[in-house]
């Protein structure tokens, strides 16, 4: 989530707060690597956690990585049920990468989609439980002799959680794709400044400086925006702005590749520069023409809130190419 522009604030503000047997594709048999998706569970306190796992058909260890979706309802896909239809973003890409041999996690979030079950109640949720699930996915396979490395790579608001999960977990590299850099209060701002009436803006600031330091709001119900800022929710929200992405992100001691699109609407390029500033190390690729949920997009605003709800339009090759040589770097002997 992100520096914000017009249009989509509607869409994306009330989000904040494949088990099936996958065939070889064409391309994955001309190539000789067919794959296979099944279903993979993680037991937690509060229930099971559900995801699908995809491997490369042949024999061989493989480097792995773990996906971690963005923010709200989103499902292991890359799918918002806060939005209407798919774009299968995550799950596209999680094939794409078995075609070259690289196998894949990922997951829906407690109390998303097959995960539901395994919510806490709103007022006990807090990001850093996200974090935790997120690195235990990685410390259950961490041991497992089928995987040559692990790989952590959070999409959106996923980044951060992927910052910290490779903090808890051992992992061998770390992938941002569209994350910022900036905390979540500041990014809120952005987005709702854009979108909202001056007024209501401003009520939203003074809510959101009050709890990046830790104090709850009153809200009335009747204010503008009181869903979004409902006393459930602010526990968890106190929680996510406590978070520095950049200041995370340099804490690292593993490679790590920064991805962002040219088209994104919701991140601004200016957030993948700021990440990079924190971690120089790092590797930075801006993917020409890539919006938000790793389409190709040429066009207006329309084309690209088509593209949040089209599972046809393609991924952009050059993320695919861009986190395959990535991770194959690190799997090299």
């Amino acid at each position: 989530m992100s520096h914000h522009r017009s249009g989509l604030t509607a869409l994306v503000a009330g989000a904040l707060v494949a088990g099936a047997l996958a065939l070889p594709s064409a391309t994955a048999r001309a190539q000789g690597i067919a794959f296979f998706a099944d279903t993979t569970l993680l037991e937690t306190p509060t229930g099971f956690l559900r995801g699908s796992i995809m491997m490369p058909f042949r024999v061989g260890k493989f480097p792995l990585v773990v996906f971690i979706s963005g923010s709200g309802p989103t499902d292991r896909d890359g799918n918002s049920m806060g939005l209407p239809g798919k774009n299968n973003a995550l799950g596209m890409l999680a094939q794409a990468l078995a075609e070259r041999g690289i196998a894949s996690v990922r997951y829906d979030k407690r109390g998303v989609a097959a995960s539901a079950r395994a919510a806490t109640s709103e007022q006990e949720l807090r990001f850093e439980m996200y974090a935790d699930d997120a690195a235990a996915w990685v410390k259950k396979f961490r041991d497992d002799k089928r995987f040559s490395t692990i790989i952590v790579a959070g999409h959106s608001e996923g980044a951060m959680l992927g910052i910290l999960a490779a903090q808890r977990a051992p992992v061998d590299g770390y992938v941002s794709i569209a994350g910022v850099a900036r905390r979540a209060d500041a990014v809120l701002h952005d987005q709702l400044a854009a979108g909202l009436p001056k007024p209501v803006a401003d009520q939203a600031d003074a809510i959101l400086a009050s709890l990046a330091v830790g104090k709850a709001v009153p809200v009335p119900r009747a204010m503008p925006l009181s869903a979004v800022f409902r006393a459930s929710v602010q526990p968890y929200m106190i929680s996510w702005f406590a978070w520095d992405p950049a200041v995370e992100l340099a804490k690292l001691k593993i490679p790590v590749l920064i991805l962002q699109g040219t088209a994104d609407i919701q991140v601004a390029m200016s957030e993948a520069d700021s990440l990079l500033k924190a971690a120089p190390s790092a590797t930075l690729v801006k993917v020409d023409g890539m919006n938000h949920v790793l389409k190709g997009v040429v066009g207006d605003q329309a084309a690209q809130l088509r593209s949040y709800s089209d599972p046809t339009l393609p991924l952009v090759a050059q993320l695919v190419d861009a986190i395959e040589k990535f991770v194959k770097e690190i799997h090299a002997p």
